[in-house]
């Protein structure tokens, strides 16, 4: 077997001041390169200012990129595991939940109509398909919906149609479960085949989803700050024959608030 190619440290990155709310691949995302292999990433999330003993709704955004500096496509990504910081919360009660069965056949727009209401998150990816002989670039919508519990952990699904080389629709379902200490949360998310030999390359997306349950105002994503950061862990599982792992961190300041 092949030996995998580890790298940890490189990856984590301390973002200051009001760069840390710019998206995108510029200056200011996390930058890692495997031989020929680069992956970017960053995220952000609003607001900024959080209070230190209770939770406040936030916005999420994020991105990441994977590409090769030859040019072409990058390995198959196979695994993606994320942790969420311990200052970070999650509120489903009384949020509709979508079942994958309901939405496996669906468009996008089909979709979001099934399950409008228990949209949390939209955003895009992108990926490389073979068309005939030659490779070509394609994007498509993604949406991201609160899912069924699971032994009593949270879920999420990740639902993409696109109609390019062929219509295909894709729903992932995303165990989300609650964990101790540095981290809160832990998703995975296995990528699946896209087409015949796709390859991901590209995903961005924004979780900000408000709703009324029982006369109150919640939030999917809520935060406080005590640290004064918040700190995403990602683990990225390649299936080239060096079977690439890229593992670190992110971490963005927040400034606790009294109240």
């Amino acid at each position: 077997m092949a030996r995998s190619k580890l790298l940890r440290p490189v990856l984590l990155v301390a973002f200051v001041g009001t760069l840390a709310l710019a998206l995108g691949g510029g200056a200011n995302a996390a930058l890692v390169k495997v031989g020929t292999l680069v992956l970017r990433a960053d995220g952000s999330f609003k607001p900024t200012h959080l209070p230190r003993g209770s939770y406040a709704p936030i916005d999420l955004f994020g991105r990441a990129d994977i590409t090769l500096t030859t040019g072409g496509p990058p390995p198959a990504l196979r695994e993606v595991n994320l942790d969420f910081d311990r200052d970070g919360r999650l509120s489903t009660q009384g949020l509709p939940k979508c079942s994958i069965d309901r939405i496996r056949n669906a468009t996008t727009r089909q979709a979001r109509s099934i399950c409008g209401k228990a949209i949390i998150g939209e955003g895009f990816v992108g990926a490389w398909f073979r068309e005939g002989e030659t490779r070509v670039k394609g994007t498509a919508p993604a949406t991201l919906f609160n899912g069924p519990r699971l032994g009593g952990n949270l879920s999420a699904i990740g639902h993409v149609f696109t109609d390019f080389p062929s219509p295909r629709t894709y729903a992932v379902l995303i165990p989300i479960e609650k964990t101790r200490g540095q981290y809160a949360y832990h998703a995975h998310l296995d990528i699946p085949q896209i087409a015949d030999d796709g390859v991901l390359t590209h995903i961005d997306g924004k979780i900000s989803r408000r709703y009324r349950y029982r006369g109150k105002e919640r939030s999917y994503v809520s935060a406080r700050c005590t640290a004064g950061v918040l700190r995403v862990h990602g683990h990225f599982q390649f299936s080239n024959p060096d079977a690439t792992i890229i593992d670190g961190s992110i971490e963005k300041p927040c400034y606790p608030e009294s109240r």
